[in-house]
């Protein structure tokens, strides 16, 4: 079972480079992020024709998440993270899908960090941590997937000394990450890639993806019982390179099931 994560970066913009993604690699599940369209305007046909049932999360602008499964429907879960009834920005999304539990999320990005937007990706991260707890003491197989805005490591980031103020990378930020990898929870990625430099995210600018100065932001964590099954993690970085691209390419692990 192979289960994908990829922020689109506008899913109206991106179609035509998602669509031939998934035609190359049928993945089973896709969690996408940053979806930038109404509720409305999710491209449902379209995504379809491909072989794809569909739930999703939009919101105007910005954000929206969406969970994809080949040849059916996502039984939705829940949507929105739990802890917050104000909180009206679309960032997660959960299904069950051939019996496991899929959770897709967009974490707030955070910056400029300290200030008002900071403060929020804190907060949120405090809900996620609590609800990632739950979901291990359920025993649940489960995945959460998605673009986290979070550099775990210094391994994860090109020139990290680059990205000491940034929200991305704060210690706060890291201490959460670790705090989920400790709760049980399996970075995927970098378990079947321990010491390879491996990124997610170039930026547009000065020909970051020709250089190589990227990210590792996008993650697949993985519950305990989970993990003996996981037979690989890549990135699908050349479609990065491709004509339009989102600035992300899309990450995904394969499990033996």
């Amino acid at each position: 079972m192979r289960i994908a994560t990829y922020n689109v970066n506008g899913i109206g913009s991106r179609l035509p480079a998602l669509l031939q993604w998934l035609d190359e690699t049928q993945p089973d599940v896709v969690c996408l992020q940053e979806l930038k369209a109404l509720q409305e305007k999710f491209p449902e046909a379209a995504i379809k024709d491909a072989g794809y049932g569909a739930i999703w999360h939009g919101q105007k602008s910005w954000n929206g998440v969406a969970i994809l499964a080949r040849g059916q429907t996502p039984i939705e879960t829940g949507r929105g993270l739990p802890g917050d009834p104000e909180d009206n920005q679309s960032r997660y999304i959960e299904a069950m899908v051939n019996g496991i539990l899929i959770g897709g999320l967009y974490l707030p990005n955070g910056n400029p960090a300290p200030g008002p937007k900071f403060d929020y990706k804190l907060k949120w991260l405090e809900r996620f941590i609590l609800h990632a707890e739950k979901l291990i003491d359920s025993g649940a197989a489960a995945v959460l997937a998605g673009d986290y805005n979070i550099i775990p490591t210094e391994k994860d980031v090109y020139k990290p000394e680059r990205w000491v103020d940034d929200a991305l990378f704060r210690p706060e930020v890291r201490v959460a990450y670790q705090t989920l990898l400790n709760q049980g929870w399996c970075d995927a990625l970098r378990s079947k890639h321990p010491d390879e430099t491996i990124y997610t995210f170039w930026d547009y600018f000065r020909n970051a993806y020709g250089r190589d100065a990227g990210l590792r932001i996008d993650h697949l964590l993985i519950s305990p019982s989970l993990t003996p099954a996981l037979k690989a993690a890549e990135v699908d970085r050349a479609v990065r390179g491709r004509e339009k691209p989102s600035d992300h390419a899309p990450v995904w692990i394969e499990l033996n099931l």
